[in-house]
């Protein structure tokens, strides 16, 4: 999400020697609102995440060494006290390795996850899959198990492609034989900011659990939290559609380079010997409000139209193939009402809106509203809140709780739900397109959309023991938010 930094104390594990991750406290939540509206060009992860810690507001960031004296000068520490992150910027063990090879060999081995093991059965899943490794990883699949693999229409700026692939253990098949489209209900997608290293993993290791435990009739155990057979089943006949990897040029250059590269890799806006102007967030690109400018409040900037930030917006709604690939899924699988896209680190489950505080009241204050563009945004007055039914309100809401439950079970860590807009706004993020997409055009299925932030705030570069501990976490997460959406409606027309 923003750029994070994890040092190290050795020669050669240092990723960005000159990052630090730091936590901002203060006792109101309108003190950090106010320190990131005058700090925009800080990195934040993938929006300002605040949550409440020992009666007080919280809120994490990751700092140049310059930054972070003009911090300690400028401070008044009686408001807002920087807390550094010596657990991650003094860490006494290496980040989880890269895979240097492919494991699945081109498809002959397929992937087995953690869930479907024994106790005491070795568990040890080697370094974090590279991109060449995924691919690998959806052909095993779909031959050990005969699962529908697909091709987006949208090649990268650097030529490659993005694979996906649905799991549905009743699938429906047309008079061809081949997959219906219109009995796919959950959509899954991770990669798309290429630091958050260890997220196509959480999908690739999940679908094989689930595969995997089926064809052998048994449940899954993630930690302290198991699910038995028949809920192996019930996850699978809901129709799963995934993207394990939607950024490959990003992921491909962070995991050769070690830099904590957020962006894809489009050089359409750069400028000339600065590197940091190459690329787009792809999760400020979608069609929710993205021009900012126009829809919120001058004083918030929920995206950023420089191309040297973290958060560079792109030059339209939708201008790269990424964004334009997850587009088309919602396209060929028109019954999708369940999303996440998968992103660390901050161990929340967010959901919308994430442009401003939610209100079930009036419904004329929504976003295709233009009596309110240029209000939008500033989470502490009352001139603006987004419209949700209440209904939805409570099906969101309820989702995260039971989801972020299920996670902190596994053993070991907290997660937190929260409405998305946090302390801050963003816009052009894909939970809310995904969300706006009914509100727009009553033809369309409405979609509850959501961001699951996994793992230690600004952590983007896992450990080894942290890779398989977010594994765990995720997967269970993803058992509970499908089992939730059957128990709460996979449909929602």
């Amino acid at each position: 999400m923003k750029t994070s930094a994890l040092l190290t104390l050795l020669p050669g594990w240092a990723f960005a020697s000159d990052i630090l991750s730091i936590a901002l406290h203060a006792k109101e939540a309108r003190d950090l609102h106010n320190f990131i509206r005058n700090n925009a060009n800080l990195d934040y992860g993938c929006r300002p995440v605040v949550m409440r810690s020992d009666g007080e507001h919280k809120l994490h960031a990751l700092v140049s060494s310059e930054q972070l004296d003009m911090l300690k000068r400028t401070l008044d520490p009686q408001v807002v006290r920087i807390d550094m992150m010596d657990h991650l910027n003094k860490r006494e063990e290496p980040a989880a390795p890269i895979g240097k090879g492919d494991r699945f060999q081109g498809g002959k081995v397929a992937p087995r996850g953690l869930g479907s093991r024994k106790p005491g059965e070795q568990a040890d899943l080697g370094p974090i899959l590279n991109v060449n490794e995924i691919h690998s990883a959806m052909k095993a699949l779909s031959k050990k198990y005969g699962i529908e693999t697909f091709v987006a229409p949208y090649k990268t700026y650097e030529g490659q492609t993005v694979i996906g692939g649905v799991a549905n253990r009743n699938a429906k098949t047309n008079w061809l034989g081949s997959i219906r489209h219109d009995h796919q209900y959950i959509f899954l997608n991770s990669g798309i900011h290429a630091r958050e290293r260890g997220g196509p993993d959480n999908l690739i290791y999940f679908i094989s659990d689930l595969l995997y435990a089926d064809a052998h009739g048994t449940g899954l155990t993630y930690g302290k939290k198991s699910f038995t057979k028949e809920q192996v089943s019930k996850v699978l006949d809901s129709g799963i559609v995934f993207i394990p990897l939607s950024n490959p040029d990003g992921v491909r250059y962070d995991q050769a380079n070690g830099n904590l590269w957020r962006k894809n890799r489009n050089p359409q806006s750069s400028t000339p010997g600065k590197p940091k102007t190459v690329g787009v967030d792809l999760n400020r690109n979608f069609d929710f409000l993205w021009n900012f400018t126009k829809y919120f409040d001058p004083s918030v900037e929920p995206a950023s139209s420089d191309p040297a930030d973290e958060a560079f917006y792109g030059t339209a709604p939708f201008s790269e193939p990424e964004t334009k690939n997850i587009r088309w899924v919602y396209e060929k699988f028109p019954k999708i009402s369940w999303f996440i896209d998968v992103h660390s680190a901050a161990g929340t489950l967010l959901y919308s809106w994430g442009d401003d505080v939610n209100q079930a009241n009036d419904p004329k204050q929504n976003l295709f509203n233009p009596a309110y563009d240029g209000k939008r945004g500033p989470v502490e007055d009352s001139i603006y809140k987004e419209y949700i039914s209440e209904e939805d309100w409570y099906n969101v809401a309820l989702q995260a709780n039971r989801t972020t439950a299920a996670m902190k079970a596994v053993g070991g860590r907290e997660y937190v739900p929260q409405q998305a807009v946090g302390l801050y706004p963003t816009s052009g993020a894909s939970d809310d397109w995904s969300f706006s997409r009914w509100h727009g055009n009553k033809k369309l299925n409405k979609v509850y959309g959501y961001t699951m932030e996994f793992g230690y705030p600004t952590n983007f570069y896992p450990t080894a023991a942290e890779y398989v501990h977010n594994i765990l976490d995720t997967n269970a997460g993803f058992m509970e938010f499908i089992l939730n959406a059957n128990e709460i409606g996979l449909k929602h027309w």
